[in-house]
């Protein structure tokens, strides 16, 4: 028969085999994790990117195109504005 302290001592080395045989694996899909966090931050940071600069080129492009005047080399006349009267 065994006695309480070989156990403990068995149930240690188990312990401590399955801590080294699974921290591999376990490290490997943890780094995995992370490798494909920062990768899809990158990709989805950077094609969010340049969805934001092609509309912000459109807006800038279209209040261009409706702003757009031709200057007068004619003085203009302009009507004096009328004052309300506050009640």
């Amino acid at each position: 028969m065994s006695t309480r302290g070989e156990n403990t001592a068995i149930v240690g080395v188990g312990v401590a085999a399955c801590a080294l045989c699974c921290a591999g694996p376990i490290l490997g899909f943890l780094a995995a994790i992370g490798l494909t966090t920062a990768i899809s931050v990158a990709l989805l940071g950077t094609i969010g990117l340049g969805i934001g600069a092609l509309g912000i080129a459109l807006l800038l492009r279209r209040r261009r195109g409706a702003t757009a005047c031709t200057p007068s080399s004619e003085p203009v006349a302009v009507a004096a504005p009328t004052l309300r009267s506050s009640r």
